[in-house]
């Protein structure tokens, strides 16, 4: 918008932009990154009854030993996809991520149907393994693009509602599998699955091309669409070097650690009760298969009631702590109860919480670090990371479990672990919220929700300050004089709407946590 002209009328937001915090311009990509992440999720979940049946055939120390395997390729393949990262343009390393793991089904799918007998127990654990990978990478790349495309703003407002698209995904897959299982048989299941993952990367291709970008500016949007052509460059070891030296990705990766840690004790002990209580596979899978659903039902309402509101209501530092507590009390009272029922709650709780709401709040913490790290730092934390707290959860839960000590060791080993997770929450919530305010101003989202109190310009004071050429200003009406706001004031006033106690008042002027009494509005907040 030119500084010199005034906003047209505002338009009334239609039900579903008012409902979900959109505007009306943010409504498409929303729904293609929600079919984006419906595609993918269904793919995952038309393997991963064969990937849980496959592992637990074996016993529970076989799963323990595949877990570590698993973390040893996950390390292993992160160089490679960074080097992939950094060679390829963005549009293209992401077909080549999901174009690999599609021609990695056919060739499952060839080996199970032209030569069943090769098909041991070697190959089976071979496919939990390539799955359990697969399927870190699969959602990784969905996130990282999503933390690229959209602003911290934005992420905070519709994350959770475009997690709504996965869940879908996550109920529609099961169904299709049993629809599907007995006429075109298990192998063919593995095609389907490579058909679902080549839409989702047609949507993620639409999605790369009519995202708005990360400002309202024209001149910088333009500039921003040339990037598309440009690489991410950097090394392959770039991820890696940026977790260590920066606190807030040490911090990250922690919480994802202790995530991992926690949601492996929970699936241990889902897989010990199960097979206490059912010898055959068929059982088995159909008490695994009611909680998932039972779980996914769960995620979905969470999802579409209260996920954002909690976000936008408490921030992110609250909303990620929800996970710990939440996981803690389900651990107490499993313990004290020791029934099935007590396991469905555990399970479903706890997943929900985990998918719907604290899920798509941890991805909004990669929206305020630079693009590099958006895919290679975030790539490693997601995968060889999150495996790393899988390996370090199995060995603990084996280890109590030979000493004897079972539930009841297994609750004085959660209790202070929820205990430093939930600090560790806490503080992520503050330091995304100050490295938000500190964004450059092409990556502050402008604020469009009409007449606010806060740091205003005057329109002859702006003429005779310095100002970025590359800036874009908003004009606000104010007791009948024309005002400009920069984007960061913009994104400061949001932000002392929805948390007033994060902001301070200086005659009138909103400032962030750390800015200095008395700096110019227009400037970037130090």
């Amino acid at each position: 918008m030119s500084p010199t002209q005034m906003p047209t009328a505002s338009r009334r937001p239609r039900l579903w932009e008012a409902m979900f915090h959109l505007r009306r311009e943010e409504t498409g990509p929303v729904l293609i990154a929600a079919l984006f992440f419906f595609f993918l999720l269904t793919a995952l979940m038309l393997l991963r009854p064969a990937r849980d049946a496959l592992g637990l055939a074996h016993g529970i120390e076989s799963v323990r030993s595949l877990i570590v395997v698993t973390a040893v390729v996950t390390l292993a393949m992160n160089p490679l996809f960074g080097w992939v990262v950094s060679r390829l343009k963005r549009l293209q390393f992401i077909g080549a991520t999901y174009g690999f793991l599609v021609l990695a089904l056919v060739g499952f799918w060839g080996l199970m149907r032209f030569a069943p007998s090769a098909v041991s127990q070697a190959s089976s654990q071979v496919f939990y393994i390539w799955f359990n990978v697969f399927n870190l990478f699969v959602t990784m790349v969905f996130w990282a693009l999503l933390a690229d495309r959209f602003t911290s703003d934005q992420g905070k407002r519709f994350f959770a509602l475009i997690a709504v698209g996965g869940t879908l995904g996550a109920i529609f897959g099961p169904w299709l599998t049993s629809q599907l299982a007995q006429p075109l048989g298990t192998p063919s299941l593995l095609l389907v699955a490579g058909g679902f993952l080549l839409l989702g990367m047609l949507a993620a291709w639409l999605l790369l091309w009519i995202a708005p970008d990360r400002t309202t500016d024209t001149d910088v949007a333009t500039s921003s669409r040339a990037d598309e052509s440009e690489r991410i460059g950097g090394s392959a070891w770039a991820g890696v070097l940026s977790v260590f030296r920066s606190p807030y990705l040490i911090g990250v990766a922690g919480y994802v650690m202790l995530t991992a840690v926690m949601v492996t004790f929970v699936y241990f002990t889902r897989l010990q009760m199960v097979a206490a209580i059912a010898d055959d596979l068929d059982t088995r899978a159909a008490i695994l298969g009611k909680i998932d659903m039972w779980t996914h039902v769960a995620v979905l309402t969470l999802q579409l009631t209260l996920a954002g509101r909690i976000i936008k209501r408490f921030g992110l530092g609250v909303t990620l702590a929800m996970l710990p507590v939440t996981t803690a009390f389900g651990f107490i009272g499993l313990a004290i109860y020791g029934s099935f029922l007590g396991l469905m709650l555990l399970e479903v709780g706890t997943r929900a919480v985990q998918r719907g709401i604290a899920q798509p709040a941890r991805e909004a913490l990669f929206t305020v670090v630079d693009r590099q790290d958006k895919y290679k730092a975030k790539a490693l934390i997601d995968t060889f990371v999150y495996r790393s707290g899988d390996v370090a959860g199995a060995q603990a839960e084996g280890a109590l479990g030979r000493l004897g000590l079972a539930m009841g060791g297994l609750v004085s080993v959660v209790l202070p672990l929820a205990l430093v997770w939930g600090v560790l929450a806490l503080w992520l919530g503050r330091a995304q919220f100050r490295r938000a305010a500190q964004l450059p101003a092409s990556a502050a989202p402008a604020d469009s929700d009409g007449i606010h109190d806060g740091a205003v310009l005057s329109v002859s004071h702006a003429a005779t300050s310095p100002h970025p050429t590359d800036t874009p200003r908003t004009i606000q009406a104010q007791g009948g004089a024309e005002t400009l706001v920069s984007p960061e004031i913009a994104c400061v006033q949001r932000e002392h709407q929805e948390h007033p106690s994060r902001t301070r008042r200086y005659s009138g002027t909103l400032q962030p946590p750390g800015t200095r009494l008395g700096a110019q509005a227009h400037k970037s907040i130090p």
